[in-house]
């Protein structure tokens, strides 16, 4: 992480065109550099962890039908994680949260003999994962905060500081928020359209409900960088790095 941090005396080291905003207190790349650094982290893992799937799960439907779309669905599933196991590559937070629901998507389903029951386990999934989130604050360990390095390298005892713990509850509030509209706005899709408009739509929503909860995030972690007087640098790999100055 070395090769990243620089003192106040040589932040001229780091790439001028990340546009690093300088503060009293602190330094951050300009917001959407900051979004861009945080997309090249992020969407490869959620494309992987949730796109492909549900692709999958719609083209194998309309082809062979319901059982063999669950199968094709988990099978992918199973098989990013088994890959990364395999390579000793750190799974991603996202990547498990997503093969734990498809879990049980599928179980479920199968065990009913009802697709209907596939498309609806989403939303109780994500019901209780709204109030996971929601838990996990008042129990003093945010869930955001296990979800971080995943995207920034913090350096020792940041995630401790007053600041940061706080940016983690208020982000996992904000997380629990956008998974209980997605859930809510998925049962109303459900049950008011056809099943065709549903499996077209619902993926659109749910993917501009989470791009909104990402940009919100960014938003507000990089007023808290400054708040905090530390310094957030980008590397000349696309990845974000965070230290005391």
């Amino acid at each position: 992480m070395n090769d990243v941090m620089r003192s106040p005396d040589t932040d001229a080291d780091l790439d001028p065109d990340l546009g690093l905003e300088e503060t009293p207190r602190g330094s951050a790349p300009h917001p959407v550099a900051v979004l861009r650094a945080v997309g090249r982290r992020l969407l490869p893992s959620l494309i992987e962890a949730t796109l492909v799937p549900t692709l999958l799960f719609y083209a194998v439907f309309a082809l062979v039908g319901a059982t063999g779309a669950f199968i094709a669905a988990l099978g992918w599933s199973y098989l990013t994680i088994g890959r990364r196991l395999a390579s000793r590559t750190p799974i991603p937070g996202i990547m498990i949260l997503a093969s734990i629901g498809i879990t049980l998507r599928t179980a479920f389903a199968i065990a009913s003999g009802s697709s209907f029951v596939y498309f609806v386990q989403p939303v109780l999934g994500t019901l209780v994962l709204s109030a996971v989130f929601v838990i996990s604050v008042i129990v003093g360990r945010p869930l955001i905060g296990r979800f971080a390095s995943d995207f920034c390298a913090l350096e020792p005892g940041i995630a401790s500081r007053p600041g940061v713990v706080r940016l983690y509850s208020h982000l996992t509030y904000l997380w629990a928020a956008v998974n209980l509209c997605a859930a809510t706005a998925t049962l109303v899709m459900l049950l008011t359209m056809p099943i065709g408009a549903f499996v077209a739509v619902r993926p659109l929503v749910c993917w501009l409900l989470t791009l909104t909860g990402i940009v919100i995030t960014v938003s507000a972690s990089v007023r808290a960088v400054r708040r905090e007087g530390l310094l957030l640098a980008i590397t000349s790999g696309g990845t974000l790095s965070a230290a005391v100055r």
